[in-house]
């Protein structure tokens, strides 16, 4: 792992967020392409505190195609991979914890194929997916608006 936290090809690990003060962030990587993770665990714990969610516990994964089509299938019954998906648990916080926010998978494999650099479209990625998880949606034209202004003040990259 260089300073950056991009891990070699072919590694596996989990790197968490450990300070107490801010949202438990644990990311999980089990893709092939090499990632700077620390700068996403940092996005994730600044896009949770500015939310206003700062004591909940937040899993990120990445991981590859076929990982995320089996996801996809097996969840939205639609088949092939996707960037990203959320996953709330929407628990109740514990008395000795953080609240159980959920889960974010996103695919760099099918995310590099948006035309943008990879880390800047998982920056994105993984806003939009918190966003999700903290109840915004895009099914609605003010709704989408708000979720997409929200989305690139946060992970500093325009949305398509």
């Amino acid at each position: 792992t260089g300073r950056s936290g991009c891990r070699s090809r072919g590694a596996r690990r989990n790197i968490v967020n450990e300070d107490p003060s801010k949202p438990a962030v644990i990311l999980s990587d089990r893709q092939d392409l090499p990632v700077a993770t620390d700068p996403l665990i940092h996005l994730a714990t600044a896009t949770l505190e500015a939310e206003g969610a700062s004591t909940v516990e937040l899993s990120v994964s990445l991981v590859g195609a076929d990982e995320m089509a089996d996801l996809h299938q097996r969840y939205l019954g639609e088949p092939g991979p996707t960037d990203v998906l959320s996953f709330p648990q929407d628990e109740a916080a514990p008395e000795d914890g953080p609240r159980l926010l959920g889960d974010v998978v996103i695919c760099p494999e099918f995310a590099v194929g948006h035309g943008k650099e990879l880390q800047a479209e998982l920056r994105l990625l993984l806003v939009h997916g918190i966003l999700h998880l903290l109840g915004y949606d895009h099914q609605e034209e003010a709704a989408r608006r708000a979720m997409w202004a929200r989305q690139e003040t946060y992970s500093g990259v325009a949305a398509p």
